[in-house]
Order: structure tokens, then sequence, then C-alpha cells
């Protein structure tokens, strides 16, 4: 039976010498050139880390005891460097950077045995290279995640809901819209008009780029789901070119529509009972500025 590699032995012998060299390669890839972690930190994860992979390196098979807390610990260091700003190649590089290190000190404890050293190697490797894909895949679902998060409080900011009178609730809508989006739009006129008990409900598309027959569908599903909760609606910021465009699309949206919101609000405040007049300038507010 062919001679192997005591990885635990070697790694308790050599600790201190491993991780000196594990940190001396991070330092040379310029892991703390950004400030994003400081060098007592670094040391603090290598050791913690390099105390799990000694009895997975021993463990004969492809996974040992220590393998499921290995692996979330890399998973943990890759969430955080990917919450930190680290670039994928920053973080599978605090795995690959172990390498270097762990072929000199077991080069160094057989020496002149070369099969031993080539056998323990490949093994090694092997491990070392599972354990930086472990790392790439937490950190691309750590930026997925913030992708997502982010996606939907900017889906949030950029449909909200202004009460413009009472009884009057406006949704100036910007950028395009798709079924997700969509949803949100509903969701948070829906519950605005449920709040503010509203009977008419704006909804000003002057930042929409285009209506297609995909985007009237929306607009009519958000109107639709309005006049179920009691509100009429009003659609405005329809400019020349989408009117051409949806007659040529033969796009019939069934709604009042009106081309400013100006023009949509002065419809609502007509429609439940209020008008806009000229005050005479005897009445007009006193000019505090003279």
């Amino acid at each position: 039976m062919a001679a192997t590699a005591d990885w635990n032995g070697v790694i308790a012998r050599r600790r201190d010498e491993i991780i000196q060299g594990w940190l001396n390669f991070l330092r040379a890839e310029g892991a703390l050139q950004t400030g994003r972690i400081k060098d007592a930190e670094l040391q603090s994860e290598c050791g913690r880390v390099l105390a799990l992979v000694a009895p997975d390196l021993a463990h004969a098979g492809d996974r040992s005891p220590a393998s499921d807390e290995l692996s979330q610990t890399l998973s943990a260091l890759s969430r955080s460097r990917a919450l930190q700003g680290f670039t994928p190649s920053e973080t599978a590089n605090f795995v690959l950077g172990l390498k270097p290190a762990l072929f000199g000190a077991v080069a160094a404890e057989y020496a002149g045995q070369g099969d031993l050293i080539a056998a323990a190697t490949l093994d090694a490797t092997r491990k070392l290279d599972r354990l930086a894909l472990i790392t790439i895949e937490a950190y691309q679902r750590s930026r997925e995640e913030v992708i997502i998060r982010q996606q939907r409080e900017i889906s949030e900011l950029s449909t909200p809901v202004v009460k413009l009178w009472d009884g009057i609730l406006a949704l100036p809508l910007i950028g395009t819209l798709d079924s997700e989006r969509t949803q949100v739009v509903m969701e948070n006129l829906l519950q605005s008009i449920v709040d503010t008990s509203a009977e008419i409900a704006i909804i000003d598309i002057t930042g929409v780029p285009t209506v297609d027959t995909l985007v009237a569908q929306h607009l009519l599903k958000t109107v639709a789901a309005a006049r179920l909760m009691g509100a009429d609606c009003v659609v405005s910021g329809i400019r020349p070119q989408i009117a051409q465009t949806m007659v040529h699309l033969g796009v019939e949206l069934n709604v009042v529509s009106k081309a400013s919101l100006a023009d949509a609000l002065a419809l609502a405040l007509q429609r439940i009972g209020k008008r806009v007049t000229d005050v005479p300038q005897a009445l007009a507010a006193p000019d505090y500025s003279r």
C-alpha cells in the first residue's frame, strides 16, 4: 500500500509557517490594499479555515466529518466579501492562495519522497479547487441576492403613489412596464386607494418611453384593479409619438386620457365637485419677500 501524507501532522507542525505563506500570497495579490479587510482579521480567517482544512485533507474520501462546517465557513466568508465589494477573483484567491503554502510544507516534510509529494499535492489540489468552487458559488448567490433586493427597492421607489388632493391620487410611471413591475404598481396603487379612500387615480405615463400592446395590457390590468376598488382612472402623459404608435398597433385603452398631468388633475377635480379659480389680486396671499 502506497504511503500517504499525514496532513494533520504536517499542518500541526507547520501551522505558523503555512499561515504566514498564505498571508504573504494574499498580501501580494492585494488583499489588503483596498482597506476592506484588516490584516488581523485576515490572519484570523486563515487560521480558522486551516483548522477545518486539515481533517478534510487527511480524510481519504471526498467528504470528511468537517466538510459541512468547512463549507458553511467558506460560504459565510464569501457572502461577507461579496457585501464588502471584493471581486470573484479576490474571493477565490483566498482559498487558492493556500496551495503554495501547503505544497511548500508537504515538500519540506517529505523531502526526497517524490511520489508521496506528488500524490499529496494532487489530492490537495483537487480538494482545494472544490473549496474554491464553493466560495465562488456562495459569492454568486450573495451578489444575486443583493441585485434582486436592489431591483425591488428601485422598483418600489420608481412607482410612488402621490396624493394630489382629497380623493385624488397620482401614479407617475417612469421606465418600461413589465409583469413584475406591474404587480408592484398594482399593489401600491390599490393599497393607497384603500388608505385614502380615493375616488380617482391618475396614471401618468409621461416617463414611459413607449406603449406597445404588452404595456397597454399592463395598464388595463392596473385600471381594472383600481375600478374594482371603487376608484375611477385617468391616464395622462400620452405624447404624440405614443398616440401614433397606439393607433398603428390598434391598442385601445378604453379609459379617459389626457395629454398632461395638469389636464388630468383639472378633470379629476371637476369630477369630485372641485374647481380651480383665479383669486383677485386683493385677496391673494401677501408677498413677504419685500
